[in-house]
């Protein structure tokens, strides 16, 4: 019956816009249906800013990208006639398979409309009703808040019949970012650049996070860059993208050592992941980044304050989440006066895990 099942699937369209992080955890929910369904053509939409990391991804046959945000803001603008153009033709190629299945890992209105709109057979999605979200699919799934999101959205493929990868009893979820060799050099000249050894360990420091509830302090990340690169002698790469650039300027101009570079604004999330694959060990707020590097398979250190590291935490082993036990705590604010639960974090707290990670490394190699 699954075999008869699995062979009628042909053309399956995946739903997942953004963020990066959560782009990111349905990466293994591509591996596992890719496995359960080698020959499908598969089809993911997704919003431009997550869209560097599932572009000429071996899994998929076609990436489709929604520029949502972008004809909203042209909309506003007044710039109707065009917009209305370029969203129909969007519309057109989105509607251009039949598609068999079509599995919504999103979950909001945004998404579900999308999955409706394909007129896919099948329009699988979670049991929530989140912004009514349910009312689009043909087939719901309960959805288990309590898992970590890769689980949940691993739900999805396992409900089709595809089994979890085990190794060395415990899942082994496929994490795979298309990075390829113009990547490679490109992350090797940067560091070339900035005067580092491409062959020596050095510690990525990622500060920022869309959530202003979820930073940490600038002149606490540029003590921390200061003791890793003094004490320990490992220079310190700042990551961020363009936007963030003059926050993490901020962190540069409080550090006494030319031992801790800024290369913010100067990779994509191709090259990011790259990087953080070669580093010894990150550092990071919770934020996509924050997910990249733990798909990568570099040891984290997460600084976690209002949400909740078993939900979204960095996933896998090898990684430490840093946090302060409040009674609010997870509250999940984008706002917050006293912003206590980070605040609480000291550059001591996390040093000392630096250390202890960076050690456990050094014997490791």
């Amino acid at each position: 019956m699954v075999a008869q099942r699995q062979r009628s699937i042909v053309n399956i369209l995946i739903v997942k816009l953004s963020a990066i992080g959560d782009v990111v955890h349905t990466l293994p929910s591509l591996a596992a249906l890719r496995h359960l369904y080698p020959q499908a053509h598969i089809t993911w939409v997704v919003e431009e800013a997550a869209a560097d990391l599932i572009k000429g991804h071996p899994y998929l046959d076609r990436v489709l990208v929604s520029r949502r945000k972008y004809w909203q803001e042209d909309l506003k603008k007044g710039n109707l006639f065009e917009n209305i153009k370029e969203i129909r033709l969007f519309v057109a190629v989105l509607r251009d398979r039949n598609y068999d299945l079509v599995i919504d890992f999103h979950g909001l209105f945004k998404s579900a409309v999308l999955a409706w709109l394909s007129g896919g057979a099948r329009k699988l999605g979670f049991q929530s009703m989140q912004e009514g979200s349910g009312l689009f699919y043909t087939e719901k799934i309960p959805e288990d808040m309590g898992k970590h999101a890769v689980d949940r959205y691993l739900d999805f493929p396992a409900y089709l019949g595809a089994k979890s990868v085990k190794m060395e009893g415990v899942n082994a979820p496929e994490f795979l970012i298309p990075v390829n060799e113009r990547n490679v050099q490109k992350v090797s000249a940067l560091l070339t650049k900035s005067h580092l050894d491409i062959d020596e360990p050095f510690v990525a420091m990622n500060p920022v996070a869309l959530w202003n509830t979820k930073l940490w302090r600038q002149d606490r990340f540029a003590m921390l860059a200061d003791r890793i690169a003094g004490e320990l002698n490992i220079p310190v790469v700042i990551t961020g993208s363009a936007q963030e650039k003059p926050y993490a300027e901020a962190i540069i101009k409080r550090v006494n050592t030319a031992k801790v570079v800024d290369l913010a604004g100067r990779t994509t999330l191709k090259d990011l992941a790259c990087l953080y694959r070669q580093a010894a060990l990150v550092v990071t707020t919770d934020s996509g980044p924050m997910h990249i590097a733990a798909a990568a398979g570099t040891p984290v250190v997460a600084l976690f304050g209002p949400t909740d590291p078993r939900r979204t935490g960095p996933y896998g082993r090898g990684h430490t989440v840093i946090s302060k036990t409040l009674p609010c705590s997870p509250c999940f604010l984008k706002q917050c006066r006293t912003r206590e639960c980070m605040e609480g974090i000291t550059v001591e707290d996390v040093w000392e895990v630096v250390k202890e990670k960076l050690r456990e490394e050094t014997e490791t190699a």
